[in-house]
């Protein structure tokens, strides 16, 4: 590193000084847009490359604005709040996109719009009901636990072993605050569906994370950062996206992931464009950018999480594809489910069912 002298950083400050003039002038004359666009993305965080985002910016005069939400059901209480209005872009999970189109929230994209839609896998454009025409693909994992294998006395496998902890776990453990996910994969544990509808079914799993409650130390989604509780080891065991595991070993390398031998969800994350979106074509620029094969590569190994981007693939490296948290095997697949819709009485018993665990 060298070290400026106060006469020495007077000068580079005029000189820059006389630079950004010249340049900004010479932008005000030659570009159509000279004051950057504003584009409102409603994300998780840490689901977007900031190198991306700065090429996106700097190659389109664009501002890339992104609105954090910590779960997927405060997502939807959020723009339930607004009645879609207020984002350009929003990311959606596969089962709500429909419920979204029928708000009438969703503007329509195809590859009129989105050349680069040609890249992506068909099978993750009809995984769920309402997506064709409306939905573009962005990634795509799976449920499971993640947990410190220097910490646990013998490797996990099982979503009881965090359902019902041994006594060294007891106020370690990591839970989410999403009845879907939560409730759904109690169900798993005592072999139903994690769709079921069933009463009897949903009471039991109720009692399942009632019983739980006291070895948790926290419903929030854990942080994925150095500062992470499954870092520092204050959590064990946590509930975690698949590619969250791996961002997080970057931090820990005694960090595991495993889906349990009940199996898990599959779940698979889109990107709409909001019919109240004054941006609307540059929502789509935006979505090619993200969808132009170099471009989804280098997001796919920053989230590492398996893209549906055919022309992606072709560029990962071996590494990353054959990497079983990423892309499971067929085993894990089989036994795991997508969330599917449900009638609005099961959901509203499924919800009652996940607030009294809570209690």
């Amino acid at each position: 590193m060298i070290r400026s002298t106060p006469l020495l950083c007077l000068f580079k400050s005029m000189a820059g000084l006389f630079v950004f003039v010249a340049s900004v002038a010479f932008a005000a004359e030659s570009a159509p847009h000279s004051n950057p666009r504003d584009l409102v993305l409603l994300n998780w965080s840490e689901y977007l490359d900031p190198d991306l985002v700065a090429k996106f910016e700097q190659q389109f005069n664009v501002k890339l604005r992104e609105v954090y939400f910590e779960s997927d059901d405060l997502r939807d209480d959020r723009m339930l709040e607004t009645d879609g209005k207020g984002y350009d872009l929003v990311l959606v999970n596969g089962i709500m996109v429909d419920v979204y189109r029928k708000r009438g929230w969703l503007s329509p994209v195809g590859e009129a719009q989105i050349p680069n839609l040609k890249h992506i896998d068909s099978h993750w454009l009809d995984a769920f009901p309402g997506l064709e025409g409306y939905a573009v693909p962005y990634f795509w994992g799976t449920m499971g636990i993640a947990y410190r294998k220097d910490l646990v006395q013998t490797p996990l496998s099982s979503w009881m072993d965090i359902l019902q902890p041994a006594e060294y776990l007891h106020g370690r453990i990591g839970m989410v605050e999403n009845s879907r996910d939560a409730l759904g994969m109690a169900l798993k544990a005592l072999g139903y569906s994690a769709n079921s509808t069933d009463a009897k079914q949903i009471k039991a799993a109720e009692q399942l994370l009632l019983a739980q409650k006291p070895h948790v130390k926290t419903y929030t989604y854990i942080a994925l950062n150095e500062e992470s509780a499954l870092v520092s080891g204050d959590i064990i065991a946590a509930m975690l996206y698949s590619g969250d595991a791996l961002m997080l070993q970057e931090h820990h390398q005694e960090i595991a992931y495993v889906v349990p031998s009940e199996g898990g969800n599959i779940w698979v994350d889109y990107l709409v464009v909001l019919e109240n979106s004054k941006n609307k074509e540059l929502a789509w620029t935006f979505l090619n950018f993200l969808n132009e094969p170099e471009n989804a590569a280098q997001l796919a190994e920053f989230v590492y999480y398996a893209t549906p981007n055919k022309g992606a693939e072709k560029l990962l490296p071996a590494g990353f594809l054959e990497d079983p948290v990423i892309y499971p095997s067929q085993a894990v697949l089989s036994r795991s489910e997508f969330y599917k819709p449900l009638p609005p009485r099961a959901v509203k018993r499924r919800n009652i069912a996940f607030s009294r665990a809570l209690q």
